[in-house]
């Protein structure tokens, strides 16, 4: 339900859609310390899902009549530390029948790409 999608929030990382459009969405998170590394940086794992969400709220704008998107292939490379209000860009670069193919990063706080993903959902 893709009218849904402004309205929805991830709970469990406080992780909220500030916005969509077909093929596109960026999604944001404020850290916080159970969401951080020795290093006092996000865990890797909390930028991955990150970007993991944003790749799929993107497919989701393209795919009508899919039910969601499940990850089949995430790749992140990254790029530095990730610290402040976290935001994830994910792009659909193509939705076929039952694969799309997306692009994406992590932004820290000061507009810094920390990491880039590609991935591959099935839908």
């Amino acid at each position: 339900a893709l009218e849904l999608l402004p309205d929805l929030h991830f709970d469990l990382l406080g992780i909220t859609v500030a916005e969509h459009a077909p093929g596109r969405a960026r999604l944001e998170l404020e850290l916080r310390p159970e969401l951080m590394n020795s290093w006092k940086v996000a865990h890797g794992g909390v930028v991955m899902t990150l970007v993991d969400i944003a790749l799929g709220v993107a497919v989701l704008t393209l795919a009508r009549g899919a039910h969601g998107a499940m990850t089949i292939e995430l790749k992140v490379s990254f790029l530095g530390p990730a610290r402040g209000r976290l935001a994830a860009e994910g792009r659909c670069l193509k939705a076929g029948k039952s694969l799309a193919f997306c692009e994406g990063e992590v932004l820290d706080g000061e507009g810094n790409v920390v990491a880039k993903a590609l991935g591959i959902a099935f839908l």
